[in-house]
């Protein structure tokens, strides 16, 4: 008998609109939504170094193409991103026209920048690998 009337009780709390009988519960969306997060940061976590070495590699590669296209070449660093291999999309440039050096980087990844020295072209500076 008790049984019976705590289920009414809850299908009456469900029409009032009470809101604990709303949110007692989370919605399926927001757990699987965590769980691909979740696992996410464990795959991001467990290719952690050659995600590491990948970025190295485009943004140096970015850097110094881009600066002798810039520089070198005379060509704008809009054209001059046109150079980028396919699977660096990330990749983004900007320039220092005074020190005649570009930076490639991605975002909270890496970061490289070459500079053009006269008699060698376009440098990278030193990073640690």
């Amino acid at each position: 008998m008790a049984l019976q009337s705590n289920k009414d009780t809850r299908k009456a709390m469900a029409k009032s609109g009470n809101s604990s009988a709303k949110w007692g519960r989370k919605p399926v969306w927001l757990t699987v939504l965590g769980l691909i997060v979740l696992a996410l940061g464990l795959a991001a976590n467990y290719y952690r170094g050659p995600i590491q070495g990948y970025t190295a590699a485009a943004t140096t590669y970015s850097a110094r193409v881009a600066c002798s296209c810039r520089f070198v070449a005379g060509r704008d660093l809009e054209d001059c991103a046109k150079d980028k291999l396919s699977g660096m999309e990330m990749v983004s440039l900007s320039e220092n026209p005074d020190a005649q050096s570009v930076t490639a980087s991605i975002p909270f990844v890496n970061t490289a920048t070459a500079t053009r020295r006269e008699g060698y072209g376009c440098v990278l500076e030193s990073w640690e690998g």
